[in-house]
Formats: structure tokens, C-alpha cells, sequence
């Protein structure tokens, strides 16, 4: 072979084991890539199958915990502190007056900082030293009329401020001297006082866990210092069926194993026992008078009767408990059933979970016939709610829906009734809860308030809870920030929505007050007051809204109102316009407007006529001053919310005015379903001025 063919040859073998590389390079790649495929595949595998696992041991530690808090019912109640009176009183502490911005009084320009500008000649340093004077004159008026309108808000909100804390401190001022009634009617031996401090000592328990009722009927009996309750017990399903959960990689499921059937009759057996001797230490604990020397208890479930089918009460436990022998008990180291059956002598159902009763010994109504029921299947009325069960029945709503909630403590809450936690992803966070048992409409100040409470605690959202409405300051304020309002009728709704129970007085959900018409102002003031008088949280006897109109621009207008069911005027009557200044009940009267305002319309919307659903302000071009112009130069207008103190709730947008228009909708508000108002933006303009608008509303114009 020739030296050119090897090296050609040397060449060519060089270029396939180039070319073997390559396909082995590329074959370990694919190998490569095939192992941490298989790799990832294993991974996300073991990862699937440790969080399936993970989430089978929590839900079996869930179980667990369940049980152990069942078997420790009665360890935990004994370790709780007694229930005193003294825990249901309020201090009186109310937060310091705040005024924020306004408390900084107006800078007043320095007349060093204005000196002339330039100026070669003599003339023409004079004239620099005019405009320069000129220009200090015009920022001090300036600087002194925004220091007077300051000290005016700030003396407002200092008006606000004393009502609010006058009106905080009288609540907690009743809400002791109820306490302080109660107490001493238990001190002596009032019947009525002794049920209604054991239901509180009963209520207020922490160590009830979840899902236990609390319905209770009791009587007192004073000759014989005996309280006779009935008791309601949880039922059968507050054992868990389940004992543990296992997953199962093969089938990709979990697998629940079932508890004992035997176990679940004697664990149940065990809570029924538990829950009666619990109650018996929890009123002989609270009973810091000494006014009980027994008591009478059944234990019920509130069931359908296995005999008959109907619902019905049926005992599962009674026993009548002498305070000397109850303290002579160790109730942490005590078998329950034991304790209560032989310590006592009670009687306990042998088979609870099949509802096989025992006959109570002594009934609530056999203590001549003054037997009290709270908590039961009757629909509580939320008006004469007990102020802390009232709590814990919005606490209990939220719970229902999904969240965590908590009723604060009596003092330092920080305005917070409720705290709660909705666990929702994203769009869930920490919830502060105000609760007002109002009758009348709840002022703007405590929307106000709550919104404070949220900034300060760092919430995502803040709910106030009402039996009462709110008016459209408190809906304004509302808009665009992170509180929900939620008016009576709306929390009768949710209570019956999540199997909760609660009425609004005698005629269920009930709307805001509204007085009868009257002829004269004086009634309808008089009506108003003889309505709000008698509540907490009520409203003064002035109680109204007024609307000031203000905008941009030289057009004098006429700024109308019409009180509207639908689109339609009630009656002519219930227009307001210049020839008509106020409607017949003087629900709605034009006002002489107070500088910024242009116009001004009062409105008592509580005494606007029951089948009145909007008020419509309307505006419209003075023909007799303004003949040739159009609503082209109304702009930068506003709807300013007043109270009756004068005091600023908030600003309403209104539409611009344009061009050849005469008329315009400035915007409506309307009854919401739960008695409340809203504001609804107009917009819609006419070129045929008052006359064409009105008859959109049904009036007609000769």
C-alpha cells in the first residue's frame, strides 16, 4: 500500500472513531436523560406518595386528638378557672381624642420668604416689591382661611368624639348595672337571677369542644336552694367512627379503619357522664354566694324518639348532686360513670347510643311553673340577646362558615369582638369582627372605627355586625376599603342560611324604624326621638342626612329631589323643588346651603314613606337667571354627605354636565332588601330641561 492510501486510510479511521464517539456521546446522553427521567419519575412518585402518607398521619393524629379530648373532657374543666360575676363587667376605656392631620395647626407664610424680584430702576423695584407684598397677602388670607376651616373640622370632630365616648361609656355603664342587678338578685336568691347567672357561668365555658350544645332549661327553688336544669348532651356522632387512616401506595387510596363498635358505645357512655359531672363542677364552682346547696341536673339529647318517631327530649342521665358530698369528690382521678351512678347515686342510660332513656327525677317545670329555656329550638330574640352570647352566636356563624373565630376577652380588645381567621388561599387572612345589638341605625363614626382597628391591627378585612341598618354615610365610607357591613336582616339571613337560630323582635327580620307621616316638622322630630330613645346606639331625635351640593362653574342651578317608588314619584306632593320645599311628612326639605355647598337637600331617610324604595337628585338650569346656558360648564361636582352636626361622612360622585343639556340625574338612593340605602351615580342628561326630566318620573307639566 502506498504512503498517500494509509494516510488516507489513517484519515478515514480517524473520522469514524470520530463518528463512534459522537454515537456513544449521544447514547450516554439519552441514557443519561433516561436515568433522571426515571429519577424524577421515582421522585415525584416518593414525593406523592410521603405526602398522601403525611396527610394520612395527620388526619389519624386528627382522630386521635379528637378522642383524647372526649376522655379528657372532665381533667380539662376541672384545670379551668372558676366563672366569677366579675369577668362579665367592662371597664370604661376609651381611647384618647386623636385629631391626626388636624391637630397641626396651619404654617403661616414668613413674610422674610417674600422678597421682590429683580428691579433696575427704582420703578421698577417698587412695583417688585407690590407684587411681592401682593403674593404674602394672598397666601396669609389664604393660610387663615384654611386654619379657620381646620379649627372648625377639628372642633367637629372633637364634637364626634365626646358623643361617641358619652355614648361607649353609658353602654358599658348599663351593661355593669346588669351585671350588678343579676348579682345581687343571686345574692338574694331571686329565682330569675340564679338561672340567669348559672346560664352565663354555663355559656361563658371555654372547655365545651366543638359541636357541643349548649341548650338549657332551669328553674330555682328557693325554699329548697335547689337549681333543677335540663342539660342538652352531644349526640352519638360526636365519636368518631374512624380510628386511623392508612394509605395505600398500590391502590394510590386511603383506607379508614373503623373504631371498635364497642369502644365508640363505651367512649360515648364515658362523654355523657363526663358532660354531667362537668356541669355540676361548673355550677358548684361558680356559685360564689353559696345560694345552691344542690342540684337537680338531667342530661338530654334532643333527638327523634326510637318509640314514636317525633322529636323529643329524651333523658339519657339525672342525678341530684349535694354541694357537701360534690366537694368531698376528686373529680381528675375519678371513673366517670362510676362517679356519677355510684358516688352520686344518678341514674345513666345503658345504651345511650341506642337512646334507651331513664326517667329524670326532677323537671324545671315541677319548680312551680318558673322554668327558663335558653339556647333551645325557639328562635332567641337577637334584640334581648345577652350582649356576650350575642358575640358568641356571630362567633358561632363564622365558624359555621368555614373559618376560625374567637370572642375577645371583656377588656383590651382594641374595639374587636370577635377575631377570626378565614384559612382561604389568596383571598382569605385575619378578620376583625365588631358586634353592635342596635335598634337604631348604626352611626358612620363606627365604620369609622372599625376601619381604624383594621389599619392598626395589620387585618386583611373588618366585618360589622348589627341587629339595626346602615345609613349611606356608613355605606360611603364603606366603598372601596376592606369592610363589609352586615344589617340585621342580612344576619337573620346567614344565621338561618348555616342552621343557626336568631330573630329580629316579634315580627322577625324587621326593616328600620320608620315614624308615621306628620304635619309639621315638630311631630316628625317628636316621632323620631319616641323611636331611638329607648336603645343603645340610638340616633339623636334630629336624626337626618343632609346633601350639599357643590361644583365647578358659573351656571345657577336648581338642585331638585323626588322620593320614588321604582321610577316613579310617589305623589307630586313628594317632589322638592323650588315652589315645593319640602315633602308633606318633611321627610325631604330644601335647605339654605353653608359655604363650600351651592345647595343643600335634608333627608331623614328612616321617615321616608314605607313604600318609597329611592330619593333621585336631580339639577336643573335657572331659566329666570341663566336663560341661554347649558349644563357645559357643570363640572367637578360633588354630593357632599353631612350629618346633622354638620360633620362631613363622605363625598358622592357625580356626573359631568355637557352640552346643550338643561336637566340632569345627579344620581339615586336606593333601599337595599335589608332597609339600608345606597348611592347609584346618574348620568342621564335632557335638553328640555325640568319640565322633560320630571316627566320621566310620572309628573306631568302644564
Amino acid at each position: 500500500m502506498s504512503r498517500r492510501s494509509a494516510g488516507f486510510v489513517g484519515a478515514w479511521a480517524e473520522l469514524q472513531r470520530q463518528h463512534q464517539r459522537q454515537v456513544e456521546a449521544e447514547a450516554r446522553r439519552r441514557r443519561e436523560e433516561a436515568r433522571e427521567a426515571r429519577a424524577h419519575q421515582r421522585l415525584a412518585a416518593q414525593s406523592h406518595r410521603e405526602y398522601r402518607q403525611a396527610e394520612a398521619r395527620r388526619r389519624t393524629e386528627e382522630l386521635e386528638a379528637q378522642v383524647a379530648a372526649l376522655r379528657g373532657l372532665l381533667a380539662t374543666g376541672c384545670r379551668a378557672p372558676a366563672f366569677r360575676a366579675s369577668s362579665l363587667t367592662r371597664a370604661e376605656e376609651i381611647p384618647p381624642f386623636d385629631p391626626g392631620q388636624l391637630g397641626w395647626a396651619v404654617r403661616m407664610p414668613d413674610p422674610g420668604q417674600y422678597q421682590a424680584q429683580g428691579g433696575w430702576t427704582a420703578g421698577r423695584r417698587a412695583q417688585a416689591e407690590a407684587e411681592a407684598r401682593a403674593r404674602f397677602e394672598r397666601d396669609r388670607h389664604a393660610a387663615q382661611a384654611a386654619e379657620a376651616q381646620r379649627q372648625q373640622r377639628l372642633a367637629a370632630l372633637r364634637r364626634e368624639y365626646e358623643q361617641r365616648a358619652e355614648a361607649e361609656r353609658a353602654e358599658v355603664r348599663r351593661h355593669n348595672a346588669g351585671i350588678t342587678e343579676v348579682t345581687e338578685g343571686v345574692r338574694r336568691g331571686d329565682p330569675d337571677s340564679v338561672v340567669a347567672y348559672c346560664s352565663a357561668a354555663l355559656y361563658s365555658s371555654a372547655v365545651w369542644p366543638e359541636g357541643f350544645p349548649r341548650q338549657v332549661t332551669g328553674a330555682y327553688d328557693p325554699a329548697g336552694r335547689q337549681l333543677v336544669l335540663d342539660w342538652e348532651l352531644p349526640g352519638y356522632g360526636v365519636v368518631p367512627e374512624v380510628k386511623s387512616v392508612r394509605y395505600v401506595p398500590a391502590q394510590d387510596e386511603d383506607r379508614e379503619a373503623a373504631r371498635p363498635v364497642t369502644q365508640c358505645r363505651a367512649l360515648y357512655r364515658e362523654v355523657v357522664a363526663q358532660s354531667m359531672l362537668l356541669v355540676l363542677h361548673q355550677l358548684f364552682t361558680a356559685d360564689e354566694f353559696g345560694t345552691l346547696d344542690s342540684v337537680a341536673l338531667n342530661g338530654f339529647v334532643d333527638a327523634h324518639d326510637p318509640a314514636t318517631g317525633r322529636q323529643a327530649h329524651i333523658c339519657l342521665g339525672t342525678v341530684m348532686a349535694q354541694r357537701a358530698v360534690f366537694a368531698g369528690l376528686r373529680l381528675e382521678q375519678v371513673d366517670p360513670v362510676s362517679c356519677l351512678t355510684d358516688a352520686l347515686r344518678g341514674q345513666l342510660s345503658a345504651r345511650p347510643e341506642q337512646l334507651t332513656p331513664v326517667r329524670p327525677s326532677r323537671r324545671p317545670q315541677d319548680v312551680s311553673g318558673r322554668a327558663v329555656t335558653r339556647g333551645g329550638d325557639e328562635e332567641p330574640d337577637l334584640y334581648g340577646m345577652d350582649p356576650i352570647a350575642f358575640e358568641s352566636l356571630v362567633a358561632d356563624l363564622f365558624r359555621a362558615m368555614g373559618m376560625q373565630a374567637v370572642t375577645t376577652q371583656r377588656s383590651n380588645d382594641g374595639g374587636v369582638d370577635v377575631d377570626a381567621l378565614d384559612p382561604t388561599p389568596v383571598r382569605g387572612g385575619k378578620i376583625v369582627v365588631q358586634v353592635k345589638r342596635y335598634r337604631n341605625t348604626v352611626p358612620p363614626t363606627a365604620v369609622r372605627d372599625l376601619y381604624g382597628t383594621v389599619q392598626d391591627v395589620g387585618a386583611n378585612k373588618g366585618v360589622l355586625v348589627t341587629t339595626s341598618g346602615f345609613g349611606p354615610g356608613s355605606r360611603t365610607f364603606a366603598r372601596g376599603k376592606p369592610l363589609e357591613l352586615i344589617s340585621g336582616g342580612e344576619l337573620v339571613d346567614l344565621l338561618h342560611r348555616h342552621g343557626l337560630r336568631g330573630r329580629l323582635g316579634d315580627a322577625g327580620p324587621a326593616a328600620p324604624a320608620r315614624p308615621a307621616p306628620a304635619s309639621d316638622p315638630a311631630s316628625s322630630s317628636a316621632s323620631a326621638s319616641a323611636s331611638s330613645g329607648s336603645s343603645s346606639g340610638s340616633s339623636s331625635a334630629e336624626d337626618y342626612n343632609v346633601l350639599g351640593m357643590t361644583w365647578a362653574g358659573d351656571v345657577v342651578l336648581d338642585v331638585c329631589a323626588l322620593v320614588c317608588q321604582g321610577n316613579r314619584v310617589v305623589g307630586e306632593e313628594y317632589f322638592v323643588f323650588f315652589n315645593n320645599p319640602r315633602t308633606p311628612d318633611g321627610s325631604v326639605r330644601a335647605m339654605p346651603a353653608v359655604a363650600p355647598d351651592r345647595a343643600a337637600i335634608r333627608v331623614a331617610f328612616d321617615a321616608l314613606p314605607p313604600t318609597a324604595d329611592r330619593l333621585v337628585l336631580v339639577a336643573a338650569v335657572d331659566p329666570e337667571v341663566n336663560p341661554e346656558a347649558d349644563l357645559s360648564g357643570f363640572t367637578d361636582a360633588c354630593i357632599r354627605l353631612l350629618d346633622a352636626g354638620a360633620a362631613e361622612l363622605g363625598r358622592l360622585e357625580v356626573a359631568d354636565g355637557r352640552a346643550r343639556e338643561t336637566a340632569l340625574v345627579l344620581g339615586s338612593f336606593r333601599r337595599r332588601s335589608s332597609g339600608d340605602w345606597d348611592f347609584v351615580m346618574g348620568g342621564k342628561g335632557y335638553t328640555g330641561g325640568l319640565e322633560q326630566l320630571v316627566g320621566d318620573y310620572g309628573i306631568e307639566v302644564e
